[in-house]
C-alpha cells in the first residue's frame, strides 16, 4: 500500500505543479504583453492570443486530470472488486466451518440425548421388575 500512497502523492504533486506552471505562465505572458512597446491593436491581439493559449492549456490540463481520475477510478474499482471477492470467500469459509461445527455439535447432543433415553428406559425397566418381585406373593414352603 505504501507504493500506492507514493503514486497518489506524486500524482497530486504533479497536478499542483502543472496548475502553478499554467498560472505562472499566464501571469508572465500578460505582464510581458503589458510592458512590451506595441500599439493598442497589437497588444489586444497578443492578449487575445495569450488568452486562447491559456484556455487551450487549461483544457489540456483538465483532460489529463480527467484521464488520471478515470485511471484512479478504474484501479480503485478493480481493487474493491478483489477485496469484495476475497471477503466473500472468507465469509463463505467461516459459514461452512460454522455449519460443520454446528452439525458435529448437533450429532453429539443427539447422541447424548439418545444415551440418556436408553439409560432412563433401562432404569425404568429395572425399577418395574424389582417392583413386581416385591409385590408378588411369597410362598414359603414351611407354611404348608
Amino acid at each position: 500500500m505504501g507504493s500506492d500512497d507514493y503514486r497518489r502523492e506524486s500524482g497530486d504533486s504533479i497536478s499542483a505543479r502543472l496548475t502553478y506552471l499554467l498560472i505562472g505562465g499566464g501571469i508572465g505572458a500578460i505582464l510581458a504583453l503589458l510592458f512590451a512597446p506595441k500599439s493598442g491593436q497589437e497588444l489586444r491581439g497578443d492578449i487575445a492570443e495569450a488568452t486562447r493559449k491559456g484556455i487551450d492549456r487549461s483544457r489540456e490540463a483538465a483532460q489529463q486530470l480527467g484521464d488520471r481520475a478515470g485511471e484512479y477510478y478504474e484501479s480503485t474499482r478493480e481493487r474493491a472488486a478483489e477485496l469484495y471477492s476475497t471477503a466473500s470467500e472468507k465469509v463463505g469459509e467461516v459459514a461452512r466451518t460454522a455449519r460443520e461445527s454446528a452439525s458435529r455439535q448437533t450429532g453429539t447432543v443427539a447422541a447424548a440425548i439418545d444415551a440418556g433415553k436408553k439409560a432412563y428406559q433401562e432404569e425404568k425397566r429395572k425399577t418395574e421388575l424389582s417392583g413386581r418381585r416385591e409385590a408378588a406373593p411369597k410362598y414359603d414352603e414351611t407354611t404348608n
